[in-house]
Order: structure tokens, then sequence, then C-alpha cells
């Protein structure tokens, strides 16, 4: 099994995460209320999806 000889800087491990960072999520609006939501979801404003109502928002 390989072993390094000598031991990484901190810089140079950091460097090897640079890439790992979380990214935004992408909202859309709803086209029912307008307010924003995860795609492809049913909003948890109106319980509006694919222009149906698939949940009472009264009842939540």
């Amino acid at each position: 099994m390989a072993v390094p000889r000598n031991r990484h800087s901190n810089s140079r491990k950091n460097k090897k995460r640079a890439h790992d960072a979380k990214s935004v999520t992408n909202a859309v609006a709803c086209s029912n209320c307008g307010k924003k939501h995860l795609p492809h979801r049913v909003c948890p404003h109106c319980g509006h999806y694919a222009g149906k109502n698939w949940v009472n928002a009264e009842s939540e």
C-alpha cells in the first residue's frame, strides 16, 4: 500500500476541496400563487402542481 513520504501542507490539502462547495438550489415560481418552490414538487404554499390542486392548503 502506498504511503506518502512527506506531509502535505494545509493549502495543498485544501486545494483538492475547492470544487466541493454546495451549489445554490434552483427555485421556480409557482404558476398558481407565484411563490418560490423547488421544481417538480407540489407547492408548499398552495398545494398546486401540474395544473391541479393536489393538497388542500387550508388543512395543512
